[in-house]
């Protein structure tokens, strides 16, 4: 069975690019949402095997609160994809316990790259 992906990203190009790669390598994206609240929307639907999330998202949720929230409920690996590498984001991030973090920009290999090693430690 295929992977199910779901990208929060505020940028749309940016996650229509990440998208078109992932479906290259087979897997399935199941949405590109660009909000931290319409992600826990989803994610209580579809509940996906992966999510990359952005840091900075549209709404009242960062990535990071975002993720905090989906740890209470769901045991699903958090990629984080963002141009935000301070060392205080970064140790916010770690509270989340993520699954992997790429800094923008990055090539889509990285992507792929990232992907299959989160589902691998997952599965």
């Amino acid at each position: 069975m295929t992977a199910t992906i779901l990208i929060v990203e505020d940028e749309l190009i940016a996650a229509e690019s990440i998208a078109r790669s992932l479906r290259k390598q087979g897997y399935t994206v199941i949405a590109r949402i660009n909000s931290g609240e319409k992600a826990l929307e989803q994610i209580a639907k579809k509940c996906p095997d992966l999510i990359l999330m952005d840091i900075h998202l549209r709404g009242d949720l960062d990535g990071v609160e975002t993720a905090k929230r989906i740890r209470e409920q769901y045991q699903i690996p958090i990629i984080y994809i963002t141009a935000y590498s301070d060392s205080s984001t970064i140790e916010r991030t770690k509270e989340t316990n993520p699954s992997g973090y790429l800094v923008k920009p990055f090539k889509s290999q990285e992507v792929i790259d990232i992907v299959e090693k989160a589902l691998q430690s997952s599965g």
